[in-house]
C-alpha cells in the first residue's frame, strides 16, 4: 500500500465528525504545501508495538541535533487522538511562539511548543490554524 492509500485508509477509519474534520485539514495542508512529500507513520516501532498515534506528515526538512547529527522529518503532522485532533508544527525553535502568537485567537485548543490540539474543527478559527501552519512551513523551509 502506498502512502496516499495509507492516508486515505487512516482518514476513512475515523468516526464522524473526526473523519470530516481530518479530511478538511488534509486538504487545507495540501493547499499550504502543494506537491509536498507525504509521509505516514503508523505509530508502531520496529517491534510492531504501538508507541504513538498514527500521523500523516506533510513536507520535508532536516532536523539538526546539537550533537551534529540530523534526521529527515515532515514539517506538519496531522493525527487523530482519543478526544480530537492534533496538528504538529515541527521545527520551531522558540517553544513559546505558537501559544503566544496564535493561542488566544485560535479558539478552544490546547497549544504547546509544537502541537495544537482540539476536539472539533468547529471549535477553532481555521484561518488562525492555517496561519500557524504557514508559519511552520516558512520557518522549516529556511533550513
Amino acid at each position: 500500500m502506498n502512502v496516499q492509500e495509507q492516508i486515505k485508509e487512516y482518514i476513512t477509519s475515523q468516526s464522524e465528525p473526526k473523519r470530516s474534520d481530518m479530511q478538511e485539514l488534509h486538504h487545507l495542508t495540501l493547499q499550504v504545501l502543494p506537491g509536498c512529500k507525504l509521509w505516514f507513520d503508523n505509530g508502531k516501532n520496529s517491534e510492531n508495538k504501538t508507541v504513538s498515534n498514527p500521523t500523516i506528515g506533510y513536507g520535508f526538512y532536516t532536523m539538526k541535533y546539537a550533537d551534529g547529527k540530523s534526521r529527515d522529518f515532515f514539517q506538519i503532522g496531522l493525527s487523530a487522538n482519543k478526544t480530537g485532533i492534533s496538528v504538529y508544527i515541527l521545527g520551531i525553535k522558540d517553544k513559546t511562539y505558537l501559544a503566544q502568537t496564535y493561542g488566544k485567537e485560535l479558539g478552544k485548543a490546547s497549544v504547546t511548543g509544537y502541537c495544537i490540539r482540539f476536539n472539533n474543527l468547529k471549535d477553532i478559527n481555521i484561518n488562525i490554524l492555517e496561519a500557524a501552519i504557514r508559519y511552520g512551513v516558512e520557518v522549516t523551509s529556511e533550513n
